[in-house]
């Protein structure tokens, strides 16, 4: 007769010890969902950097291309 309340107490304890488990799951779960979403962000921050710094190359192509042309005419304009 003592097994029973003994195995009642243990199974008790059981449920308790595996209850916040539960909620650390959940938790975790949580932050899990938040790292993806930064994750995810960062990436289209990535993308959005990577497309400005070709922009950027673009336009310095561009202005390299003009000051050689400009050298070129004052260097003959000179003479």
């Amino acid at each position: 007769m003592k097994t029973l309340p003994a195995l009642a107490a243990f199974f008790s304890l059981a449920l308790l010890a595996t209850a916040p488990a539960a909620d650390d799951s959940k938790e975790k779960e949580q932050q899990t969902q938040k790292v993806l979403a930064l994750v995810k962000e960062v990436q289209g921050q990535q993308k959005t950097i990577a497309e400005n710094q070709g922009k950027i190359d673009e336009k310095l192509a561009t202005i390299a291309e003009a000051l050689r042309q400009a050298r070129i005419f004052s260097s003959r304009g000179g003479k």
